[in-house]
């Protein structure tokens, strides 16, 4: 299935070490981040399931959910958390979907066969409120994420809506936002609390009024 940016994330019923979850009913009004791995015990997973735990917090504050998958069964995720837990001296509280059938991957495009083999890559999803797929960053199954940059992009994404603007190259809270082309100098100075023109089509500002 070939998804795009603002498409509805598609619903699925599946189950988790937690238990049965319906996304859309678990997620709610938050946002989610749902991210992939290609196997339960492996390096690379272990590091990154460890880091969204670590993490975890950080995430709550913003309003997201973390919901994690592995094509692996709920027992070898019940096998694997102890494991995590003590590399990273932390607790796995989100849900891990266990996906042996590959339900749930395939319909968010998550096995790539170039890749090797039938487990899926590194896929993030960032989902808002309204169930809408804000962004989209697949990873090989080789390279750990940057949580940094997944933290960054979920500032920017709740930002950007909240004050009808955009984020420039390598933006983070309180770096200056974008003033949109759509809008006039003239109605930019009404709704804005400052503007800094570099261009007419160039234009920055601490926010809105």
């Amino acid at each position: 299935m070939s998804l795009h940016l603002g498409d509805i994330a598609p619903d699925f019923t599946a189950d988790t070490q937690l238990g049965e979850i319906s996304f859309h009913d678990w997620k709610g009004d938050s946002w989610a981040i749902l991210f992939s791995h290609p196997a339960d015990k492996t390096p690379v997973c272990t590091t990154e399931m460890g880091r969204f735990a670590q993490l975890e917090g950080e995430f709550t504050k913003r309003g997201v959910k973390l919901l994690g998958l592995s094509v692996d069964t709920v027992e070898e995720h019940h096998a694997w958390i102890p494991e995590i837990e003590e590399f990273k001296d932390t607790k796995v509280n989100y849900p891990i979907i266990a996906d042996a059938d590959q339900k749930v991957s395939q319909l968010y495009d998550m096995i790539h066969p170039g890749e090797g083999d039938s487990s899926s890559v590194r896929s993030v999803f960032v989902i808002d409120n309204e169930n809408k797929i804000r962004l989209m960053m697949i990873y090989p199954k080789s390279t750990g994420r940057n949580f940094d940059e997944i933290i960054r992009v979920v500032d920017a994404l709740q930002t950007t809506d909240k004050q009808q603007v955009a984020t420039g190259a390598d933006w983070k809270p309180g770096d200056k936002l974008i003033i949109p082309p759509v809008i006039s100098t003239a109605d930019a100075q009404e709704k804005y609390n400052d503007v800094e023109e570099i261009y007419p089509y160039l234009r920055f500002t601490t926010g809105r009024k």
